[in-house]
């Protein structure tokens, strides 16, 4: 079994958390050979990636409190488990509609993986010590997002869209093996009994928290701004600006280092600065990111790293704030930590979605929708991290 404070466990963990940026990044240089497949339009391909933040956000909801109960291994095996069957539809798919569908049920267990991977590191871990972990985490997941456009956009060459979800399928069973026969049960004694007067009840201690309320916000304004960019990058880079599909990989996967260097830097300061220094440096860096990408489309910039490079910055900053915010909102709760963890990424997965929809509806002959979206999420997190200092020092007293 892994031991806790190895970084065994803290790649097991990472590479569950990856559910996410895989199966989210891996297909974007898809999109439009999937739109072409299907004979869809934009907005309805577009769809595949709002209902996968739909699915996950509402997946959310229901992990966590039951997690709290039965432990967090036995549930997340079953996520997982769901989540490799969702992928193989996806590969099986032959309408828009059924990939649509395919994409909400994988999400639903993808989900669950994020969710409890939250919810161990706070069993083992609180308040500096929770957030370094995370950013650790972060560092480790960060390759996904560097890698799997790439890898998809080299397999959509290759083989075509279906076979980045063969490869999703195959990676779900491995991470399943691994946590059956290597994750030890975190969860020290079960605190609720799973019915669901007891999970509004936790939700509604939860909510009660200013703490908890502040750290929520800057995640998600700092997540929608991620989901703009993820919304709107493939069709913008491809059909705007030119770039094929591999190409777009490359590209697209310079942005996400920046992601990279946030969580690493965080995790080498989080210790000496603490949680609320790291969180507003990335705020500032997630604010200037934005708005540089905006200048970049007024001046009428056509080279695809006048956009990149300044998501790089903002992507850096939200590697900072991220698990900043998760540990700062969690800190609490260490006898809810899977109801804290369900709720925060309920709301961060739901204005993500709604964020990304609205670009995706919004775009058309240039990159304004995006870049505006992306700015206003940055500066959003900023502002709301000035404002609420003072509530975020009581953190320091758990």
């Amino acid at each position: 079994m892994l031991r806790p404070g190895t970084f065994a466990l803290t790649a097991l963990l990472a590479a569950l958390t990856a559910v996410w940026p895989l199966s989210t990044d891996m297909y974007l240089p898809s999109l439009p050979d999937i739109a072409h497949e299907f004979h869809a339009s934009t907005p309805q391909v577009q769809l595949t990636l709002s209902a996968f933040l739909i699915g996950f956000a509402v997946g959310q909801i229901v992990y966590g409190p039951v997690s709290d109960r039965y432990g967090r291994k036995p549930v997340l095996l079953a996520a997982v488990g769901l989540f490799c069957a969702a992928s193989l539809a996806c590969t099986l798919s032959t309408s828009i509609e059924m990939l649509i569908a395919a994409r909400a049920a994988q999400a639903l267990g993808g989900s669950g993986a994020v969710v409890l991977t939250r919810a161990i590191v706070r069993d083992l871990y609180s308040g500096v010590r929770a957030g370094r972990e995370l950013s650790l985490i972060g560092s480790v997941m960060a390759l996904a997002p560097v890698l799997a456009p790439i890898a998809g956009g080299a397999l959509q060459t290759v083989f075509g869209w279906q076979a980045i979800f063969v490869v999703l399928v195959a990676a779900g069973a491995i991470a399943m093996t691994i946590t059956w026969t290597l994750l030890p049960e975190t969860l020290a004694k079960p605190t609720m009994n799973g019915a669901p007067v007891s999970m509004l009840r936790s939700y509604r201690i939860v909510l009660s928290s200013r703490v908890y309320l502040a750290y929520l916000g800057l995640g998600s304004f700092s997540y929608a701004g991620l989901f703009a960019w993820l919304s709107g990058a493939s069709f913008v880079l491809q059909n705007l600006y030119g770039l094929t599909p591999f190409v777009f990989g490359v590209v697209f996967a310079i942005g996400a280092v920046g992601y990279m260097v946030g969580t690493t830097i965080a995790a080498r300061v989080v210790a000496r600065l603490g949680l609320d220094r790291v969180a507003g440096l990335g705020s500032a860096m997630l604010a200037i990111g934005g708005l540089l990408m905006s200048l970049s489309v007024a001046l009428g910039f056509t080279s695809s790293l006048s956009l990149v490079l300044p998501v790089a910055m903002f992507l850096a900053g939200l590697g900072m704030v991220l698990p900043q915010s998760i540990a700062g909102a969690m800190t609490p709760f260490p006898e809810r930590a899977g109801a804290a963890s369900s709720l925060f990424g309920f709301v961060q997965q739901t204005a993500a979605a709604v964020c990304g929809a609205l670009v995706a509806w919004l775009l058309g002959r240039n990159a304004w929708p995006l870049a505006a979206a992306m700015a206003l999420m940055g500066c959003a997190t900023l502002l709301l991290w000035l404002l609420t200092r003072g509530v975020r020092r009581a953190v320091a007293k758990f």
